[in-house]
């Protein structure tokens, strides 16, 4: 028997992954994909075995670290996530490398049974063999070698695509060639400097845009009758509210949307304007404006959203509240956008809220659980925009609670922020555009599932979002009524940065050919959004248009489920 335990290891490894090789079976049926790829399980079946007999022991061991990382990180991901690993996901994870400590003490328990796991592959390489091969020594250490070179070969030519039901330890390594290869193969050109004219001088106001994290634009009460209280409805002195309605996101993702916002991509042409063309930031302080970040979400000074030390430059507040619990941050951000717009210096501020990503269950005080029954509260209290599934199994009695919890945070995150906002600061010279990085898949239609956004295969509404514009009575640049006549409801975030601009004086006629329409003007939008957005290798970015005649919305007002306190 233990003549046999580094094929007995490899062996049962390999099968705990047999749900993954069935659903690549099922997707296939008897055809001749099914054949290619048997003859690839079986090429990377064989070159992991023969790996195993690698005979110079430093060499094998190696070889054994590295493929156990890799399958152990492959594993983690799709523990935490539940969803398959795909290429650009990676790639997004290469960027939020900086989290990596605050994910490694949040998912302790499932590094830990991933670690468990892994170990089977790792004695499995690593054990010196008991039986040596008929073959040249070159050929155990070179098949490791061949196995992910031609696995990122095949992703290469599938654009990222192809690696479902492959063992997945080989995954990760081809990624990493792929990203390795396209890094060095960049040639989108550097950063440019401000070039637009500009045709007015400072105005002398403040501009503000608030993304929110989450919020869907069908659970808010400016658009459907059992939205959640925003406090965006009703009128306010010396402040003129006009909603335009549903906007479509530019992504399902948090990333993909925030990069955009901030550097004014458009859908026929956002990686490279995205890469190459200035920020918000650059064009603000052209226009003579104070520029102030505010970062509800991540603290220590830490990047995300694609963010770079480059980009932060010029930013001359970066605000982060370090020493404030999750569920106060976003009126901790409320609170200075009041100190800032009371002022009286100019300014562009950007602020990203916590809002409502998931998880949700203690995102808000106990005095505003006004839908019930809610989520168990107590679990996630310092979890800012991801979490643990433990207790959510993704059944209707599941997401009946969480679309409650849900509601109840947005009546904190969003009704109460802006409550604080319009006691408090002094609004008469500002501008303030208000959206949302994506909107949600609450599961209203029925669906199976634990995900709420950034899927591969999304619902509408994981990208419709609110979009409201706040004048105070002291700005006269724009009239807001007579845009919002043509474009309510019929507008995207696309149309958000050439608007920004317009407010800081830029010429209308130099923005629309780079950037697009702005929302004064006819925006003429599709109305779609972009669920494959880090669209790489040479594949198409993949849209999604959103029917608002087949939108789901929430059918329920505040305590009509029965139930108490979870």
């Amino acid at each position: 028997m233990t003549r046999y335990l580094k094929e007995l290891l490899l062996f049962l490894y390999l099968l705990l992954s047999y749900s993954a090789y069935l659903e690549r079976f099922d997707a296939m049926g008897l055809s001749l994909a099914l054949v290619l790829y048997a003859g690839m399980f079986t090429l990377l079946a064989l070159t992991l075995w023969l790996c195993a007999y690698i005979r110079p022991t430093l060499v094998r061991h190696l070889f054994a670290v590295v493929m156990f990382c890799s399958a152990v990180f492959f594993d983690v991901y799709t523990r935490v996530t539940a969803g398959y690993l795909t290429y650009g996901s990676f790639v997004s994870l290469v960027y939020s490398a900086g989290f990596i400590q605050e994910s490694l003490d949040q998912y302790q328990p499932v590094i830990l049974a991933s670690l468990a796991r892994g170990l089977l592959l790792l004695l499995g390489l690593g054990l010196k063999p008991r039986r040596r091969l008929s073959v040249p020594g070159w050929v155990p250490v070179t098949a490791p070698l061949f196995g992910a070179l031609l696995l990122s070969a095949v992703l290469f030519i599938r654009a990222g695509e192809g690696a479902r039901g492959l063992p997945i330890m080989y995954t990760p390594l081809a990624y990493l060639n792929l990203f390795t290869y396209e890094s060095l193969h960049n040639t989108v050109g550097p950063r440019e400097p401000v070039r637009l004219a500009r045709v007015d001088q400072p105005g002398g106001h403040d501009i503000v845009l608030v993304i929110d994290e989450s919020v869907s634009g069908n659970y808010l009460d400016i658009n459907t009758a059992f939205g959640a209280h925003s406090n965006l409805k009703e009128a306010r002195p010396g402040l003129a509210i006009f909603n335009f309605g549903y906007a479509a996101a530019i992504a399902n993702c948090s990333a993909d949307t925030n990069v955009t916002l901030r550097y004014g991509g458009t859908r026929s042409d956002y990686m490279r304007i995205n890469s190459t063309q200035p920020s918000i930031w650059q064009y603000a302080k052209k226009a003579g404006l104070r520029t102030v970040y505010i970062d509800a979400q991540r603290t220590g000074g830490n990047l995300q959203n694609l963010m770079t030390n480059l980009e932060r430059k010029d930013i001359d507040q970066f605000v982060q509240f370090d020493s404030t619990a999750v569920r106060d941050r976003d009126m901790a951000a409320a609170q200075k956008l009041i100190e800032v717009l009371n002022d009286g210096v100019p300014t562009l501020v950007v602020i990203n809220k916590v809002g409502a990503h998931f998880p949700v269950h203690d995102k808000y005080p106990d005095d505003f659980m006004a839908y019930r029954p809610a989520l168990p509260r107590g679990q996630f209290l310092e979890v800012s925009d991801t979490g643990l599934r433990d207790g959510f199994n993704g059944q209707p009695d599941d997401w009946l609670r969480y679309r409650n919890a849900y509601k109840n945070t947005l009546l904190w995150n969003v009704g109460e922020f802006f409550n604080r906002v319009f006691a408090q600061a002094d609004l008469r010279n500002t501008t303030l555009i208000y959206t949302s990085d994506h909107g949600q898949d609450l599961h209203e239609r029925g669906n199976p599932g634990l995900d709420t956004h950034c899927g591969s295969d999304p619902v509408e509404e994981e990208g419709l979002v609110p979009l409201v514009v706040i004048q105070g009575s002291g700005v006269h640049t724009i009239d807001w009524q007579a845009a919002l006549a043509g474009n309510k409801d019929r507008s995207s975030h696309y149309n958000i940065f050439p608007t920004l601009l317009q407010l800081m004086g830029y010429d209308l006629a130099a923005i629309e050919p780079v950037y697009g329409k702005p929302l004064t003007e006819p925006t003429v939008d599709d109305f779609t959004f972009n669920y494959r957005f880090n669209a790489r290798l040479g594949a198409k970015p993949a849209w999604k248009h959103i029917d608002l005649n087949t939108i789901v919305t929430p059918g329920q007002a505040p305590s009509v489920v029965a139930g108490g306190n979870p």
